[in-house]
């Protein structure tokens, strides 16, 4: 019982040195590179929060979220598979991807998708 307090008396010892080293060798400037450019959603920190940002960067998210929610919404139909009837479950597929191709086609067609402009 001894051996083991002591055991975790080292560890936690080593583990706290490991972290003050760290901290001490990664210290940071306030004007860091990163720090001072802008973020990946196009705010700059040291401007006016209430500037417009591009509306591209908001059409970018709305299009990953519809795609990330497509495979959230098709791998448990591919996991009930065998358990479906066959031709049931290959009508739920092809409207699902029908409807998502049309939503593709309907943000092309209006420039949701030229990133130039």
């Amino acid at each position: 019982m001894k051996l083991f307090v002591l055991l975790i008396n080292i560890i936690m010892m080593i583990s706290m040195l490991i972290m003050l080293i760290s901290s001490i060798l990664s210290k940071k400037s306030i004007s860091d590179k990163e720090k001072i450019s802008p973020f990946e959603c196009g705010f700059n920190p040291k401007n006016n929060y209430r500037n417009t940002f591009s509306i591209q960067f908001f059409l970018i998210a709305i299009i990953f979220l519809i795609f990330d929610v497509e495979i959230t919404l098709l791998l448990p139909l591919i996991l009930t598979l065998n358990s479906s009837n066959l031709k049931i479950w290959f009508t739920l597929v092809t409207y699902f991807t029908l409807i998502l191709i049309l939503g593709v086609l309907y943000e092309w067609k209006f420039g949701a998708l030229d990133w130039l402009n």
